[in-house]
């Protein structure tokens, strides 16, 4: 009988209430750090993507450029990085390949295809651009247009 009791008092141990405000307070931070990341940071994301895109895009047309000695056409658009033109201004040398990397032409982080237009408006080369989250021009936030001009304004 009094080995029973023994054993009882020491599977009833349990955790030290200092124990327990540790692993609350871990908790507590792990669920904040996630809820920021979570919630206050997709459009962020979405925004970087879509100028890194853009910036990747620029370097494809320049090498484009250094090969052929002309950016593709607005008709030819982005596709001319991916596939050789059969129309229009035909590329000489043409890198086999393409110019972006694995050969393929990114979409915008709202799943659009990024706009092309050469000569450009706002850049006397070519033009850049995506209207953002709502697909429409202008906007603030998650809606702004991520652009090629804006970058070299600031």
């Amino acid at each position: 009988m009094r080995n029973l009791t023994i054993r009882s008092c020491k599977l009833a141990h349990g955790f030290t209430l200092l124990e327990i405000l540790i692993v609350i307070t871990i908790l507590g931070i792990l669920a904040s750090l996630i809820a920021v990341k979570l919630m206050d940071r997709p459009g962020e994301a979405r925004q970087l993507k879509a100028q890194m895109d853009i910036q990747a895009i620029e370097t494809a047309l320049k090498l484009y450029k250094l090969d052929n000695a002309f950016y593709p056409t607005t008709d030819q658009g982005l596709r001319a990085l991916v596939e050789k033109p059969a129309l229009g201004k035909i590329p000489p040398k043409w890198r086999e390949g393409g110019y972006l990397e694995k050969g393929v032409l990114p979409k915008d982080p709202w799943d659009r295809d990024y706009l092309y237009l050469s000569p450009g408006i706002r850049n006397r080369d070519f033009d850049l651009w995506s209207y953002g989250a709502d697909g429409e021009e202008g906007g603030e936030g998650e809606d702004a247009d991520v652009t090629n001009w804006a970058a070299k304004r600031e």
